[in-house]
C-alpha cells in the first residue's frame, strides 16, 4: 500500500512519516503534538495511523500561530476550544442571516484580527455566545460588521474579553427589542409584512440609541 491514499469522500490520507515532510516538520514533532492533543487522533487501520488533510491544515495552522507568537500551551487551549465548538449549523440555524454577512476564517487570520487577544477563554466565549462557528478546519464569524467592530474596538484598547462580554448583554437587549417590535407589529400587519417592515424598528433603534448617546456623553 503507498503512502497515499483515498478515502470513500476523496480526502487524501497520508501515513505519518508523509504527514510530517508535508506540514515541514520532523516525524518526532508530529508525534509531540499528537500527544499533546495539538491535532486530532488519526484513523486507525490495524497498526496502521492514517492522517488526512484535516490534520495537515492543523499543522499549518499551528505553525503560523508559532509564528505569531502563540505558545504550544496555548495552541492547544486554542485547539481544544476549536474542536469543541458548535457547527456552523447549528448557529445559523436553517439558513443565513438575512441582513449580515458570515465571514470564513482560519484560526491564524482571526489571531491577525485581534492580536494578542485570540486565548483559549475568548475563543471558548465567542464559541458559546455565537459570534464564531466551527467548519472543518475553519472558523465561520456570523457577521462581517459585528467582526469588524469588535476588531475596531480592541484596536482602540478595549481588551477583546470585555467586548464579548459586553456584545452578550447588547444581544440581551437587542433579544428584547425585536420581541417587542414583533409583538407590536404583528396584530397590525400580515405575517408576510414583518420583514418589510423591520427597517422601521432598527431606525427607532438607531435614533433612541444615538439619543443616548448625546446624553450619556454631555453628562460625562
Amino acid at each position: 500500500m503507498t503512502d497515499k491514499q483515498r478515502t470513500d469522500r476523496g480526502t487524501r490520507e497520508y501515513r505519518m512519516g508523509e504527514l510530517a515532510e508535508r506540514a515541514g516538520i520532523t516525524v518526532r514533532t508530529l508525534r509531540f503534538y499528537r500527544e499533546r492533543g495539538l491535532i486530532p487522533p488519526p484513523r486507525r487501520e490495524g497498526r496502521i495511523a492514517w492522517y488526512d488533510d484535516h490534520h495537515l491544515a492543523r499543522l499549518r495552522t499551528i505553525a503560523a500561530l508559532l509564528e505569531r507568537g502563540h505558545t504550544l500551551s496555548g495552541i492547544a487551549d486554542l485547539a481544544s476550544a476549536f474542536d469543541s465548538g458548535r457547527d456552523v449549523g447549528e448557529v445559523l440555524g436553517l439558513g443565513e442571516p438575512s441582513e449580515e454577512t458570515p465571514v470564513r476564517l482560519t484560526p491564524e487570520a482571526l489571531s491577525d484580527y485581534f492580536e494578542g487577544e485570540t486565548t483559549a477563554e475568548n475563543l471558548s466565549a465567542a464559541l458559546d455566545l455565537g459570534y464564531l462557528a466551527t467548519d472543518g478546519d475553519e472558523l465561520v464569524h456570523i457577521s462581517r460588521r459585528l467582526l469588524d467592530v469588535s476588531s475596531a474596538l480592541v484596536k482602540e484598547g478595549v481588551p477583546l474579553s470585555a467586548v464579548l462580554a459586553a456584545g452578550r448583554e447588547v444581544r440581551g437587549h437587542a433579544e428584547a427589542l425585536a420581541s417587542l417590535f414583533v409583538e407590536l407589529l404583528r396584530p397590525h400587519a400580515a405575517e408576510g409584512d414583518l420583514q418589510r417592515l423591520r427597517p422601521l424598528a432598527k431606525s427607532v433603534v438607531d435614533a433612541e440609541l444615538s439619543l443616548a448617546l448625546d446624553r450619556r456623553l454631555r453628562g460625562s
